[in-house]
């Protein structure tokens, strides 16, 4: 499974590990993309009590006037009544059927329309046709309709008491504001769903210190501490779309130095080298394992001896190398047992609950390791069937996942993060721009597709996937 690089202007970022998807191209400038209708609200109690006594009343008058008109056929027949006279009958019952049964036709539906539109009943969503311009409800125009900017609020601020910050010039928040400005409300409002929550930060170039200084830096006047990504290690990704990282090993650990002296007292969360350890395990032949681990370890341990900080030595995610087993010596070798744990799921999409069973077997395995989970993008789970890349590789119809949080309900799961940031690809596939450049419709998609705000019931998706795992037999 390989994580995709992400680029930034003038340097390279790598995006991460991640199924494949086939994403919906951009909206048509000065308009704003569609968004999926609700469901029209159910009419009142009332009006069915209403309709049902309109529909009687007419039964009831309709069958009066045809019993009028039997009467005066069979007197006819008897003799008597004169013929005209029965006639004259026949017509009034028919005539009196007809117009009591249009008038109870053409009432029930008035009476049903006018309690359904009644104050403090929603009224049919607004159609957008432009830029600012709207037509009344039910004017058919061809365009889309969609709740107005309203009813995609913007995230609730985190809880005073997440330890995480929130970058607010992020590529989503540049992102959400042009829109605004242009008009596009609504995909501006469903931006703001990434842009308000905490998002990794990737240090990937030679020089590590001013970005870690900066971010560092500005989390700690906030109260807060930044998510921090170490991803330079030597052969960086085997390879493939986020190839590079140290020319040498010597490098490797000057930069690692570097890092870590920009931390000073600062603290952060910090997951290393995503994809490293598991690359190795899945048969990585550019770097050999012994001089692979050795530089993780070290970077392990230089980034725990500074102060505050947290280090979670990245272990892949539960679709790469389902056996967690495999995993164990390697990261063992790399200094597993100095962090604080692991980081799983990395730019990838499998679900809060296989991630949790995933890093329950590590942690019994590992003698009761802790795990971080990225949950960035996996909301609506990997992309059923999808193989190889087109299983990581921005897929499509995925979605955001649990918002970042130290509240996740398990004993040994310290935190879900957003490692992998949403929005920025996964390398050139479904016509996305290069790894880790940022990509606004794809972030739109995974935005709008969000099922739920409000984390709980992910959380205890997880648990119950951690509980199964505690339950189940040793990996090994």
């Amino acid at each position: 499974m390989r994580a995709a690089p992400r680029t930034l202007p003038g340097r390279k970022v790598p995006a991460r590990s991640s199924p494949v998807a086939v994403v919906s191209r951009a909206p048509v400038a000065g308009t704003e993309s569609p968004v999926p209708r609700s469901a029209p609200p159910p009419r009142p109690r009332g009006t069915h009590r209403l309709i049902a006594v309109a529909v009687a009343v007419g039964a009831t008058a309709t069958a009066v006037a045809l019993g009028v008109v039997a009467t005066a056929v069979a007197a006819l027949a008897a003799g008597t009544v004169r013929r005209g006279a029965a006639a004259a009958l026949v017509r009034r019952g028919a005539t009196a059927a007809l117009l009591i049964g249009l008038c109870c036709t053409a009432v029930a539906p008035a009476t049903a329309t006018a309690t359904v539109t009644g104050a403090g009943v929603p009224p049919a969503p607004t159609t957008v046709t432009g830029a600012g311009a709207a037509t009344g409800a039910g004017a058919a125009t061809g365009a889309s309709s969609y709740p107005p900017p309203s009813a995609y609020p913007p995230p609730s601020a985190p809880p005073a008491d997440e330890p995480f910050w929130t970058d607010p010039d992020s590529a989503a928040a540049r992102q959400a504001a042009e829109w605004r400005a242009a008009g596009r409300t609504v995909d501006a409002a469903l931006m703001e769903r990434i842009a308000g929550r905490p998002q990794a930060e990737w240090i990937y170039g030679p020089d590590p210190a001013p970005t870690v200084r900066a971010r560092t830096t500005a989390a700690a006047r906030a109260g807060r501490l930044a998510v921090l990504v170490a991803y330079y290690v030597p052969s960086r990704d085997c390879g493939q779309y986020s190839h590079g990282g140290a020319p040498s090993a010597a490098d490797y650990r000057a930069w690692v130095d570097a890092f870590a002296a920009a931390l000073d007292d600062r603290g952060a969360y910090i997951v290393v080298e995503p994809d490293a350890v598991a690359q190795m395990v899945a048969g990585c032949t550019e770097v050999t394992a012994a001089e692979r681990y050795a530089l993780l370890a070290y970077a392990v341990d230089r980034f725990k001896s500074r102060a505050h900080t947290r280090v979670y030595l990245d272990a892949g995610n539960s679709a790469w190398i389902p056996e967690a087993w495999r995993l164990v010596d390697a990261l063992k070798a790399s200094g597993v047992r100095r962090a604080d744990g692991v980081s799983l799921n990395v730019s990838n999409f499998q679900t809060d609950q296989a991630s949790s069973r995933y890093g329950e077997w590590l942690s019994k395995d590992l003698g009761g390791i802790h795990y971080v989970i990225d949950s960035s993008r996996n909301g609506n789970g990997p992309l059923p069937a999808a193989t190889g890349t087109d299983a990581w590789c921005n897929p499509p119809g995925r979605a955001l996942g649990t918002p970042p949080t130290t509240r996740t309900g398990g004993d040994r799961l310290d935190a879900y993060l957003w490692i992998k940031r949403p929005g920025e690809s996964d390398g050139t596939c479904r016509g996305g721009p290069a790894a880790g450049q940022w990509w606004p419709e794809y972030a739109l998609e995974l935005a709008r597709n969000i099922r739920d705000e409000v984390p709980d019931g992910a959380r205890d998706g997880a648990r119950d996937g951690a509980r199964g795992a505690r339950n189940a037999p040793s990996s090994l």
